[in-house]
C-alpha cells in the first residue's frame, strides 16, 4: 500500500511539473521590443510613396541580390541563399505586437527586387551565420527607415561599422557608455591594409601589430588601428598578451 502511495505521488509530481509547463509555454508570446503600428498604415503606399520621404545613403553597396524571402521586419533571404540580417537595428519576434507591421514594411520595399548590401565590415557575421549589413533598396538606407518609422528600435552591438543610433529618431535615447562611440569610418581604422594595431571583429580584441595573437586573426576578421583611443571607442579591449 505504501508503495502504491509512493507511484501516486510521483505521478502527480510529474502531472503538475507537465501542466505548469504547458502553461509557460502556451502563455509565452516573445520578449524584446514591440509597437503598436498597424500594418494598414502603409497598405496604401507604394515603395515608391516610402522611399521618396528618405535621402540617399552614405553607405556603400558592396554585394547584391534578389530578395526572395522576408522572414520578419530584420531578417530577408537573397536569391543566392544568402541570410541577412539587419544590422543595429531589432523588430518584434513572430507573436509580438508590431511584427506584421515591420514585416510588412520591408516586404512592400524589398520583397523580389534588386537589394544591395553594405556588409559590416568590423563583423561579417552574427553568431547564426547571418550576413550583417544594411540593406539599400533605390540608395536609400532601409535599416534607418526601420528606426525612423518607429518599426524598430536600436540594436548596437560594438565592434561594428555603423553607428545606428545616427539613423534614429533624436528622441531616441543614447546610453551614456555608448556617446562616444564612433563607427569605422573613422580615418584612423581600416578594415584592410596596415596600421599600429590589429583589432579581431570576431573576438572584439585589439593586439600590438607584432603580437602572435594579433598575426593569427583571419584576414577577414581584421580591423586595422592607428590610435589605440580608436579601438576602444569602438568597443574593442586591449589583448591581455600583448597590453597594447
Amino acid at each position: 500500500m505504501k508503495i502504491a502511495k509512493k507511484h501516486v505521488f510521483s505521478l502527480l509530481i510529474i502531472l503538475i511539473i507537465t501542466v505548469s509547463a504547458i502553461s509557460i509555454v502556451s502563455a509565452y508570446t516573445g520578449t524584446g521590443f514591440t509597437h503598436n503600428i498597424p500594418s494598414s498604415k502603409y497598405s496604401d503606399l507604394s515603395a515608391s510613396d516610402i522611399l521618396s520621404k528618405y535621402n540617399k545613403t552614405d553607405c556603400h553597396v558592396e554585394e547584391t541580390g534578389i530578395c526572395t524571402q522576408v522572414v520578419d521586419g530584420d531578417t530577408i533571404y537573397l536569391d543566392n541563399g544568402e541570410k541577412v540580417r539587419f544590422v543595429g537595428v531589432n523588430t518584434p519576434e513572430r507573436g509580438v505586437e508590431g511584427y506584421i507591421a515591420s514585416k510588412t514594411f520591408v516586404q512592400k520595399l524589398c520583397l523580389n527586387k534588386k537589394v544591395g548590401i553594405d556588409v559590416d565590415n568590423s563583423k561579417h557575421t552574427d553568431k547564426y551565420g547571418r550576413t550583417l549589413g544594411v540593406v539599400i533598396v533605390n540608395g536609400k538606407n532601409v535599416n534607418e527607415m526601420l528606426l525612423k518609422e518607429g518599426l524598430a528600435e536600436v540594436m548596437y552591438m560594438p565592434p561594428s561599422e555603423f553607428y545606428p543610433y545616427n539613423w534614429a529618431n533624436s528622441s531616441t535615447h543614447i546610453p551614456d557608455s555608448y556617446k562616444t562611440y564612433t563607427h569605422t569610418s573613422d580615418t584612423s581604422s581600416s578594415s584592410s591594409g596596415s596600421g599600429k594595431y590589429i583589432g579581431n571583429s570576431n573576438s572584439g580584441k585589439f593586439h600590438e601589430s607584432s603580437c602572435k595573437w594579433g598575426q593569427k586573426t583571419a584576414e577577414h576578421n581584421r580591423v586595422y588601428f592607428n590610435n589605440r583611443n580608436t579601438a576602444i571607442s569602438q568597443g574593442y579591449v586591449p589583448c591581455k598578451v600583448c597590453n597594447p
